[in-house]
């Protein structure tokens, strides 16, 4: 596969850069932001943390605000950071920020127009992981983390997909899906109007159901977030963790939102959190 380099810059010994390629799963090209740290820079190959942006947002965000380079240096960790939808002349799109471009909310679209490219949980699950593994010195220990739409994202992504990851972490995450006003629209459109459906990419629903090995889950939210009552679910989240024993760290923090302001601090800590279960 053909990458082509966007960007590059040194930071903290390590290096950022963005790429482009063409994806044959989502039909169109693609652009993700990658961060080695100095580590991987001597051939050892690194862990890697999948990270997934929210609404609105693109690679930039999160590799341009949330100040993660610095640890993901001194803990050799990369960080991989896709887009948030297929983009670009031929797909579909919408006037409203929460659906089409800039809203891919990670599922694999069944709806016309938009299962021709927004098969965007494929992409970041397996055409993604499997061109980093191919192309830069990083190891299969893989984590996912993510904000918001990205948070749900992770979330998922870690439940239906039982040891590709070691660890999941969400900031501020959409939880339960098939019960908020985000959710359902975005659901609605890409998978059709029947709720049971809806459930196969709902956290809540995942977790209540699995069977599986129970993952290492931190989850970070700010008791001040405007989208907290309506749209984030996490109470709901918290319940069927605790009804499953399932192992999650739940941290509310009073005074944060749902900004980068509070993503900046506590990265560290959902860092750290999965070094403790990236290493070998």
């Amino acid at each position: 596969m053909n990458l082509d380099i966007i960007s590059s810059n040194k930071s903290f010994d390590g290096w950022h850069k963005q790429y482009r390629h063409p994806s044959s799963v989502l039909g169109c090209e693609m652009r993700f932001a990658i961060y080695l740290p100095p580590q991987a820079l001597t051939g050892q190959k690194v862990p890697v943390l999948y990270w997934l942006s929210g609404l609105t947002c693109t690679d930039e965000n999160f590799m341009q605000k949330a100040g993660a380079q610095r640890i993901a240096a001194e803990l050799g960790i990369a960080l991989v950071a896709p887009d948030t939808s297929p983009r670009g002349e031929g797909v579909a799109d919408d006037p409203g920020y929460d659906l089409g471009m800039g809203a891919g909310f990670y599922v694999n679209a069944t709806q016309h127009p938009w299962r021709d490219h927004y098969q965007m949980y494929d992409y970041v699950t397996r055409e993604l992981p499997e061109l980093i593994e191919t192309h830069f010195p990083v190891s299969t220990r893989r984590a996912i983390s993510g904000h918001s739409m990205g948070g749900h994202g992770a979330l998922i992504a870690a439940l239906r997909e039982p040891g590709r990851y070691r660890s999941v972490s969400a900031f501020s995450p959409i939880s339960h899906p098939s019960r908020c006003p985000w959710g359902q629209k975005a659901l609605g459109a890409y998978l059709g109007n029947n709720p049971l459906l809806w459930q196969e990419w709902d956290a809540c629903q995942l977790l209540r159901h699995h069977d599986g090995q129970p993952l290492p889950t931190r989850v970070d939210v700010g008791l001040d977030d405007p989208f907290l009552a309506e749209q984030l679910g996490i109470d709901a989240l918290d319940e069927v963790a605790a009804a499953k024993a399932w192992p999650l760290e739940l941290n509310r923090h009073a005074g944060y939102d749902h900004s980068y302001y509070f993503v900046a601090s506590f990265i560290e800590a959902h860092l750290r959190f999965h070094a403790r279960h990236l290493g070998d």
